[in-house]
């Protein structure tokens, strides 16, 4: 076998387990333990076997060329295999990359982190930085895109261009004619916040999009199949000591449930009737043209729509 042939990694036996006392070990320079014949090294990195050739462990300028090239001492066992007292559990990306100067890294971040911290320990440069872009890109990249809407043509761009179903959060605090009501203020921001929520949570199977040219202060819509499913806006006009308010509403499970009611539209083609069968209005065993099945459509709509105008008097009665 050559010795640039690949990587053979070693899982140790029970009578080859390597549990060395100090007394067991010797202190000698490394190039004692080349097989004779070949350029085999036998690796012992914590618990785990290695052979790799002796070229691949010093074509690098690294830790390891200096103890592999007789300026250091290296601790072996009475069994000939050299020492490390590291985790060997990357040791296998480390040669990979002395040997081709490239490597791929682990899935995890958690992997290229472990590998990073072998890396420095080993001070092998080029790895290191390769770690630390991967992990700059990691942070950098973005877990969810949301566009803003900027005009109505937009909008409908965005929706009719969207096979999957599309979220809509329309606020826009400064179409406000009245003074808030004292939970308004936290009721919008509750709903901004479920709103990234919702678009971390579901970013790659819904279209989130937000809104703040439209006429609303804080309105949902929910839309499947390019056209719009539901509709939920939380304001209405109260009235308090005679005076109009805006109030701000945070109807959070309305809106769970019209965002999963959304998730029907993901992959069928159509939608499913009998899960669709409880938010219909009319008994499905009627023929329906395609002008009552659009009135259908708009009644549901308005009947999720909270009332945008009540009144409310807070005064005693008598008064």
């Amino acid at each position: 076998m050559s010795g640039d042939s690949c990587l053979h990694h070693l899982q140790p036996q029970i009578q080859s387990a390597v549990s060395v006392s100090s007394a067991g070990c010797s202190t000698t320079p490394c190039t004692n333990h080349v097989v004779s014949g070949n350029k085999y090294v036998k690796l012992n990195v914590g618990g785990n076997l290695y052979y790799t050739t002796l070229q691949v462990l010093t074509q690098q300028d690294t830790l390891l060329r200096s103890m592999f090239s007789g300026k250091m001492e290296v601790l072996t066992d009475k069994e000939g295999w050299i020492l490390i007292d590291r985790c060997g559990k990357h040791f296998g990306l480390i040669l990979s990359y002395l040997r081709d100067s490239f490597v791929t890294l682990p899935k995890s971040k958690q992997g290229i982190m472990e590998l990073l911290a072998e890396a420095k320990y080993y001070q092998i440069q080029g790895l290191i930085d390769f770690c630390q872009r991967s992990l700059q890109d990691i942070e950098e990249k973005a877990l969810c895109v949301i566009p803003v809407i900027t005009s109505p043509k937009e909008e409908e761009r965005l929706i009719q261009g969207c096979v999957r179903p599309v979220v809509k959060l329309l606020y826009n605090r400064g179409n406000n004619k009245y003074s808030y009501t004292s939970n308004s203020d936290d009721n919008l921001l509750k709903n901004i916040e479920l709103f990234e929520k919702l678009s971390l949570s579901y970013s790659g199977r819904v279209l989130f999009i937000k809104d703040v040219i439209g006429d609303e202060i804080c309105c949902w819509s929910f839309y499947g199949q390019q056209r719009k499913l539901a509709e939920v806006c939380c304001t209405s006009i109260v009235y308090a000591t005679e005076k109009k308010q805006t109030k701000v509403e945070f109807p959070e499970a309305r809106i769970y449930e019209e965002t999963l009611n959304a998730l029907l539209y993901e992959t069928l083609p159509v939608p499913d009737n009998s899960l669709l069968e409880a938010t219909r209005r009319r008994n499905n065993c009627c023929s329906h043209s395609e002008e009552e099945e659009a009135v259908e459509l708009r009644e549901r709509v308005r009947r999720i729509h909270i009332k945008r105008y009540s009144t409310f008097d807070d005064r005693p009665l008598g008064h």
